[in-house]
């Protein structure tokens, strides 16, 4: 026979079936949004688009950590972890989509303004003209003087420079997504190794 103190018991602590807590699930979409603000603060405005990539093992650190304190886990360790890490993969592809997205767009809508496709007083062009998208911005490139460079990656025109953006934005993308894994590992860690609070125990056994 089950006593009422043993139902106490289980009913004051999260629930095991699931692999993530609910909480979780909430920290994740908490995350998507803080992907927002990160892509739109440092590739919009800011536009110094390596910090994106040194605030993105901050961001799963931050979310990996509220995972676990909005589902009020301690134990057993796999289910931190999971916590963490789906938090972490949540915000970490977010945050990948949203810096390449922005950054193609910039890329296939250069239209050249306003150093080629220029015209003259009677409409004819003059200077250099490019299609509009990886080819302007390739034109670009080259009138900074980056043209060796590009050349040395495989890079001699506008659709070799589109193919290697799309490389580097994956490429990109990935390293984003792993930095924000690899941080939310972090508080992962710490709190598989701390004991839980008997201020938590207490909660939890006043909630149930």
């Amino acid at each position: 026979m089950t006593s009422l103190a043993d139902t106490s018991a289980g009913e004051s602590a999260p629930s095991s079936r699931r692999f993530i807590d609910k909480g979780a699930i909430f920290a994740g979409w908490v995350g998507v949004g803080m992907a927002l603000v990160i892509a739109i603060a440092f590739e919009l405005i800011v536009a110094v688009q390596s910090i994106v990539f040194i605030v993105a093992p901050i961001a799963g650190i931050l979310i990996g950590g509220y995972a676990n304190q909005r589902s009020s886990r301690w134990r057993p360790r796999r289910r931190v972890f999971g916590n963490s890490l789906y938090a972490a993969i949540v915000t970490g592809t977010a945050l990948a989509l949203m810096y390449a997205v922005l950054r193609l767009v910039f890329i296939y809508a250069d239209t050249g303004y306003p150093d080629f496709n220029r015209t003259d007083a009677n409409g004819q062009p003059t200077g250099t003209q490019c299609a509009t998208g990886p080819e302007c911005t390739y034109q670009r490139y080259l009138a900074a003087g980056r043209g060796d460079e590009l050349a040395a990656a495989g890079v001699t025109d506008g659709a070799s420079f589109g193919s290697f953006v799309l490389r580097e934005q994956a490429q990109g993308a990935l390293i984003l997504i792993v930095l924000t894994g690899a941080g939310a590992l972090i508080p992962a860690t710490w709190r598989s190794i701390t004991n839980e609070p008997a201020s938590a125990r207490r909660a939890a056994t006043a909630a149930s």
